[in-house]
């Protein structure tokens, strides 16, 4: 999985969202370098029986790569819809 430059349509918000997936991942359980959270893609890979290697997966298919981001990715969107829910909520009850 060659490493994408990713452009988020908030600037600025790289090191959050970096941060985001850091402390999804720990509550899920695994063991994640907050200076490399993109890493737990292999300790995901490991646990779900997909042969991801550092450098050239040229051979794995998609449907694989997309167990292992399905992952991560669902993980961080039901955190921020958690998050979001909390924020409103808050809202509502601040404006009674």
């Amino acid at each position: 999985m060659a490493r994408r430059n990713r452009r988020y349509a908030v600037p600025g918000v790289e090191q959050g969202m970096q941060t985001l997936k850091a402390n999804v991942m720990k509550q899920e359980g695994y063991t994640v370098n907050p200076d490399r959270p993109n890493d737990v893609k292999y300790e995901v890979a490991k646990e779900l029986g997909v042969p991801l290697q550092h450098g050239n997966n040229g051979a794995l298919t998609t449907e694989s790569a997309g167990q292992i981001g399905g992952k991560i990715g669902g993980s961080m969107v039901r955190e921020m819809i958690r998050l979001a829910q909390e924020q409103l909520a808050n809202t509502e009850q601040q404006n009674k």
